[in-house]
């Protein structure tokens, strides 16, 4: 008996190891439109926490944060799905505008709260930016980065569609302004490169779930098996798109070969 126990200790520490310790990942990302004034920017990306709490008070996941050294904190969306995934919201929402200008999109499970308006007009007065189809304007020495948010598809029916967003984007600022697109949905690259945005950040997925070596995330948000854009960088055209694993569960409480995820993202120019 003790024999088999001690077999079994170190799978079971792997894998708690594997659902509890926070991967934070730097990677570098090139475009050729870079402003020169936004060259090395730091966007850290958090997605799919779905209410967990990494820390008393979520405090080994601000730690994490602290030391990426953040420009810009961008979460894309399933943030929690429940009244109770809510409890420490606000202090970790709080944290993270303490460390740097933190901008949010919806998921979709946020909109299975019938409260979700109540909620985002809460997070706007702690001092995060909720992007609900809407753009703001980042300006260095003269130069233009536009972060824009899309409402995941499960919010209202009636919304600005994408490419409406984008036109006004491009009416408004400029054709030739560099665009930072936070949307949830990992499955949409062909539709921002159609529209040319630059850089699209997403979630949704977790990874896949269960990642096996050297062929990628197993489970789809779609529950298709091996789906393409599972996790980390892709480009078509001009358009770059980051996929994050994510932070918690939602449906299985279980993650393999895919620790939660802290992507560190930096622009740089060609």
């Amino acid at each position: 008996m003790r024999r088999i126990l001690l077999l079994l200790l170190p799978s079971v520490v792997f894998l708690l190891w594997q659902n509890v310790s926070i991967q934070r990942e730097e990677k570098e990302l090139f475009f050729r439109d870079l402003p020169a004034a936004f060259q090395d920017l730091r966007l850290v990306h958090i997605s799919d926490l779905h209410g967990r709490v990494f820390g008393q008070e979520h405090s080994r996941l601000l730690k994490a944060v602290r030391e990426s050294e953040p420009d810009l904190i961008c979460i894309t969306g399933d943030l929690f799905g429940t009244e109770e995934e809510l409890q420490g919201i606000h202090d970790l929402l709080q944290g993270l505008c303490e460390l740097a200008p933190t901008y949010y999109v919806t998921g979709n499970h946020e909109w299975q709260l019938r409260t979700v308006r109540q909620y985002l007009s809460q997070m706007e007065q702690w001092g995060v930016e909720v992007l609900r189809n809407e753009y703001k304007v980042l300006q260095r020495q003269g130069k233009a980065l536009v972060i824009a948010g899309v409402d995941d598809p499960c919010g209202p029916y009636e919304r600005k569609s994408p490419a409406q967003l984008v036109e006004e984007i491009r009416r408004d600022v400029g054709q030739e302004s560099f665009v930072l697109m936070l949307s949830h949905r990992n499955d949409e690259l062909e539709l921002w490169q159609e529209l040319g945005v630059d850089l699209v950040l997403s979630g949704h997925c977790h990874g896949g779930v269960v990642r096996l070596p050297f062929v990628g995330g197993v489970f789809g948000s779609g529950r298709e098996l091996f789906p393409e854009y599972d996790a980390g960088s892709y480009e078509k055209g001009n358009t770059q798109l980051f996929v994050s694993r994510g932070l918690g569960y939602s449906r299985v409480k279980f993650r393999l070969f895919n620790r939660p995820h802290l992507p560190v993202l930096i622009l740089k120019g060609k």
